[in-house]
Parts: structure tokens; sequence; C-alpha cells
């Protein structure tokens, strides 16, 4: 099984469609798949979202369920992660910015964008277009903006008072 000479993205290219199809049959969506080596292993994390949250069996259900593919996909021993992308997770591609459409963010922006003076503040995702940027809603004064995808530094969700 342990080979040392391998595409990393060819790997990926067939892992992609195999987790959504295992994903969306627990009506769950694949965030984030990563395929990397740390310290000399290798790890695959799969970071799953759903609105009412993930569980540890939705983890379960899917791990169980990718299990016996990976195996025969994968030509190095690896370490399988599945989880929840976290409370405060870091926005990292449009697709997330569509999912977390309606949600708090804390947004940072690299520079300053029309509308505010401010270059870090919370808002609400009110759309999202890969062209056009992100339409939000400042919740301190109620503007709406919309920044440039290069004008972001980070958006991260925000967690709410509970």
């Amino acid at each position: 099984m342990e080979s040392k000479h391998f595409n990393k993205n060819e790997i990926l290219d067939k892992l992609v469609p195999l987790i959504d199809n295992t994903a969306m049959r627990y009506n769950l969506i694949p965030l984030e798949i990563d395929f990397t080596k740390e310290n000399g292993k290798w790890f695959l994390r799969i970071f799953l979202y759903k609105e009412e949250g993930v569980t540890l069996d939705d983890c379960e259900n899917v791990s169980r369920s990718l299990n016996p593919f990976l195996d025969e996909l994968i030509p190095v021993k690896f370490y399988l992660e599945v989880s929840s992308p976290g409370l405060d997770r870091k926005l990292k591609s449009d697709k997330e910015y569509i999912i977390f459409q309606g949600k708090l963010i804390n947004l940072k922006l690299k520079t300053l964008v029309e509308g505010t003076d401010e270059k870090q503040f919370v808002c609400k995702i009110l759309d999202f277009d890969p062209e056009n940027g992100l339409k939000v809603l400042k919740t301190d004064d109620n503007k709406e903006l919309v920044v440039p995808k290069d004008k972001i530094h980070r958006a991260q969700l925000h967690i709410e008072d509970i």
C-alpha cells in the first residue's frame, strides 16, 4: 500500500465526487476536503455542514461509507478525519459564502471599501457573486456594502452570544 510517488491532485480529483455523493446521501455538504502530509503522515480531512448542525453520527456514517473506497483510491497509509467546520470557521471558498448567506460573520478587510471607514466589523451575508464580491449588511449601522473578494483579508463565522 505504501507508495512514495503519486499525484495528490489526481487523487483529489477522484476523491471529491465520491465524498460529495456520500455526504449528500446523508443531507450533508462537504465544505472542505484536505489531503495533506504533516510530520511524515498523510491526513484526509473532510469538513461537513448542514443547517441543523453536524452530529457525531453524521461524521461516523460518512466515514464508514467512505472507508472501503478510500483504501482503493489512496496509495499510502493515511488518517481519516471527518468533522463539522466548527462554530468560528474561517470561510475559505466561494461555496461557503453562498452556503452561509444570512449568517453573521466577522469581516476583516485588506483595505477600506466604499461606504465604510472601518477595516473590521460584524456583518450579515446578504449575497455573494464571484465577480462582484460579497454583499453584506453591517450590524452596527445597518449599512449595505459590497466587498470585492480581493479586499477580504479574513471572513469568519461570528459566534453569537447564547
